[in-house]
């Protein structure tokens, strides 16, 4: 499989697939196909492994698209202005990665719920119990909101991440809360009272333009939906 991610604000990445070729994805993300393409709905694992891609933010089923008869095309668009990353996978090498993030991989990736097990990086982080864990061999595509940055850590090194901006990690990092100190900090800073802290080592991936924090931006400029009763 070869591939190509293009488009600056709103990308898409366009995969070249020989035949026999398999990519997977959640459904909702195709763009556009060579006519070679067959497509087939699965739950791909049973009914646990799809609950489990539920509960992480995903549809219970996945689509698998085929090149059949020679090469093949098919292209996977972002659902958000932002980032499309690659990630290769290999056994030992899994990735951690927001929710709804997965776009795209190879047949031979797998995707699965990923539970922290830590109490307080699960309910004040930011980030949830629940995000989504790559593993298996092969190419996998994820979006993310805005711009991405890259930081690699090394054994025991730190940094702090503010609410929704962690996109992905490498398995070999952990994460957990740091409470923000001082009152006026806390109060008036505009930070909240948690930040998320990952600890290395392992490559993380950061987000720039979470789409909760874009919300918050336009909500004051939703019109309020205001009943009146005769």
């Amino acid at each position: 499989m070869r591939y190509e991610i293009t488009g600056d604000t709103l990308p898409v990445v366009i995969c070249t697939l020989e035949d026999g070729e398999q990519m997977i994805n959640e459904g909702g993300s195709m763009a556009w196909m060579s006519p070679n393409m067959r497509m087939e709905t699965t739950s791909n694992g049973g009914i646990g492994k799809a609950l489990g891609r539920l509960f992480s933010g995903e549809r219970m089923f996945q689509n698998i698209y085929t090149a059949q008869g020679g090469q093949g095309l098919i292209a996977f668009a972002s659902s958000f202005p932002g980032s499309i990353q690659a990630f290769q996978i290999v056994p030992g090498r899994e990735i951690i990665l927001q929710k709804s993030s997965f776009l795209a991989g190879e047949a031979g990736v797998e995707l699965s719920m990923f539970f922290n097990k830590k109490l307080g990086a699960g309910l004040f982080g930011g980030e949830g119990f629940i995000l989504q864990k790559v593993t298996g061999s092969g190419t996998v595509f994820a979006e993310f909101d805005g711009h991405v940055v890259e930081y690699e850590l090394q054994p025991g090194q730190q940094i702090l991440v503010d609410t929704g901006h962690l996109a992905a990690m490498e398995a070999s990092c952990s994460m957990d809360v740091q409470t923000v100190h001082g009152a006026k900090n806390v109060l008036f800073g505009g930070e909240g009272l948690f930040l998320t802290q990952i600890t290395g080592p392992g490559r993380v991936w950061l987000q720039t333009m979470p789409i909760v924090n874009v919300a918050a931006v336009l909500r004051p400029y939703f019109p309020t939906n205001t009943n009146s009763s005769s």
